[in-house]
């Protein structure tokens, strides 16, 4: 399973990409899109909340089930992927290309402190 190392995560299968203006981008892992089997709908959060770190943000429906993706650090949605609720397939296809929202971090939160992707290996493979 391909587990990029340039990204961070979370134990609920979420990635986190840090972006060059300060902001991340979260989406669900390829492990959770392989769990969950081909998606057919995502509701995402509006634009200009505030969340709480590990507050439900978005969901994604399958075939299969539904799973809550959760904010993986306090902070305000500053944009959602539109593409990605038009084609939910395209998360099953390539689910690290395929961001579902950004966030600007509140100032204490520490991306560093999310899981690196050899922690993130071991989560799965204790599952």
């Amino acid at each position: 399973m391909n587990i990029p190392a340039d990204l961070k995560y979370t134990r609920s299968h979420e990635w986190i990409r840090n972006e060059a203006d300060g902001t991340i981008s979260i989406g669900i892992t390829e492990h959770a899109q392989e769990l969950l089997g081909d998606l057919v709908f995502i509701e995402l959060p509006t634009v200009g909340s505030d969340l709480a770190a590990g507050q439900e943000a978005a969901v994604v429906e399958s075939v299969k089930a539904a799973a809550d993706v959760y904010a993986p650090l306090a902070g305000t949605i500053v944009d959602v992927n539109q593409a990605a609720v038009d084609a939910p397939e395209t998360v099953n296809q390539d689910a690290y290309a395929v961001w579902l929202f950004r966030m600007r971090p509140a100032a204490a939160s520490n991306v560093e402190a999310l899981l690196d992707a050899a922690a993130y290996q071991q989560i799965i493979d204790a599952t």
